[in-house]
């Protein structure tokens, strides 16, 4: 029968939890506790398995990922295209989504690091890198995903999100589009200010264009639903005729929600373009306009850099990966499938 970590506490005569700190953080345990515990370890043929073997070494072959919002399919192929790497490489990937949650954040990082990942992969809720500071110093490489580091502090791997905000808007204005809305947020996520940015950069070198922001809490389909409804209550007057939204979930809702009404068209009344080419936005009943991100290459990426930091230690090289998006155009915004 295997031994059990109780028995292996009451040989060494400390706490259960005791046995577990010198198993997975031998750091905070005095080295005479290690001692004892180990023996006792040593003395009862205590065995635990593969994954704590490599504990005790110091770490594991898991390397831990944070994502924004698991609900959003292109974080859920950034993740593949992590995972499918990691194996190649003889690691797995540990997913878990902050959910715009900073305190939820701050938990899956601390989890990790418990977990003696391997590697830590994140895209950031902020530019408060203090806690992953912390954790590359205590011998942990750090990788940004989808979002730059700003002073290259850290390596990192993203889009020119500026760049993909400027040519969508661009394209609306190409249309003859002026009253141009902007559908993203909370702010506090740097890709939709970015997003921004290059859409206000067109729009202040367009003469008659104007640009109305429509703020959302979430980048969800239900917010850009009531963003939808929100636009239909408007006086046709006030009313966009170009909507760009942060990503294509929101323009998904948009799109149902005028859809729906009935009494608007897409592309006619409103054209719409989205951000990051997920199926669905290929898939809806009017095909959507978007701004494509290499979502899997982002992920692929993502694990080549870490490994050469995990290899490199403190000699690492900090790089700094920006891929250029490209606009996907499909019926919402030049087509014949107009809705109504």
């Amino acid at each position: 029968m295997a031994v059990s970590v109780k028995e292996v506490a009451a040989e060494a005569g400390v706490s259960v939890g005791t046995v577990s700190n010198v198993l997975n953080r031998p750091e905070v345990v005095s080295e005479r506790t290690v001692t004892k515990v180990t023996a006792a370890i040593e003395k009862l043929g205590f065995v635990r398995n593969d994954a704590a073997r490599q504990l005790r070494a110091g770490h594991s072959r898991n390397f831990g990922l944070v994502v924004l919002d698991a609900r959003n399919p292109f974080f859920m192929d950034v993740t593949q295209g992590a995972q499918h790497r990691a194996l190649e490489n003889g690691y797995t990937v540990l997913m878990g989504a902050s959910d715009n949650s900073l305190t939820t954040e701050q938990q899956l990082l601390d989890l990790f690091e418990e977990q003696r990942v391997a590697g830590v992969l994140i895209s950031p809720m902020h530019s408060d890198f203090s806690r992953l500071w912390k954790i590359r110093e205590a011998g942990t490489p750090v990788v940004l995903v989808d979002r730059g580091s700003g002073d290259r502090s850290f390596s990192s791997v993203s889009v020119n999100d500026v760049e993909g905000g400027r040519i969508a808007v661009q394209h609306l204005v190409d249309l003859g589009r002026k009253n141009i809305a902007f559908v993203g947020g909370p702010q506090s996520i740097e890709q939709v200010q970015h997003r921004l940015e290059g859409a206000q950069s067109v729009i202040a070198g367009t003469a008659d264009a104007v640009l109305l922001h429509l703020p959302t809490k979430q980048l969800t389909v239900l917010e850009g639903r009531a963003v939808g409804e929100r636009i239909l209550a408007m006086e046709p007057a006030q009313r966009p005729d170009g909507i760009f939204a942060a990503n294509d979930l929101l323009a998904l809702g948009i799109l149902q929600a005028l859809v729906m009404s009935g009494s608007l068209s897409v592309p006619g009344d409103i054209a719409l373009v989205g951000y990051d080419n997920i199926d669905f936005a290929q898939s809806a009943v009017v095909p959507i306009t978007t701004v494509r991100q290499p979502a899997e290459e982002i992920g692929r990426t993502a694990v080549d850099v870490l490994l050469r930091e995990a290899e490199a230690g403190a000699d690492a090289v900090r790089e700094q990966f920006v891929f250029t998006p490209k606009l996907v155009i499909r019926e919402s915004t030049v087509g014949t499938g107009n809705a109504n």
